[in-house]
């Protein structure tokens, strides 16, 4: 893997360390998942204002940004459901 890979990676992990301490803190998956997900959508948005001169140049450009995004969190799903498929013990999962 190059360092810029692991680096990736990295960054990825200490995100996912964040939300196991939220879990310790009695808050649910779902909980979890769900101000992650909107912690990532609201730090996507800043980084892509941050690309533009003026709201109205973005909001123009609203639905290629949206759709690059989604796609994008598309592959990284369809990436990890097919790698637990095969890898999580689901037989350890919280009842």
């Amino acid at each position: 893997m190059s360092e810029k890979t692991n680096e990736f990676l990295q960054r990825a992990d200490e995100h996912i360390e964040v939300a196991n301490k939220q879990l310790e803190r009695g808050l649910t998956l779902g909980e979890v998942s769900a101000s992650l997900m909107y912690g990532s959508a609201r730090f996507t948005t800043y980084m892509t204002c941050t690309s533009f001169d003026s709201a109205e140049d973005m909001l123009a450009e609203k639905e290629k940004i949206m759709e690059y995004f989604v796609n994008e969190y598309k592959l990284a799903l369809e990436e990890h459901l097919n790698n637990f498929a095969v890898t999580h013990d689901f037989s350890q999962n919280p009842q």
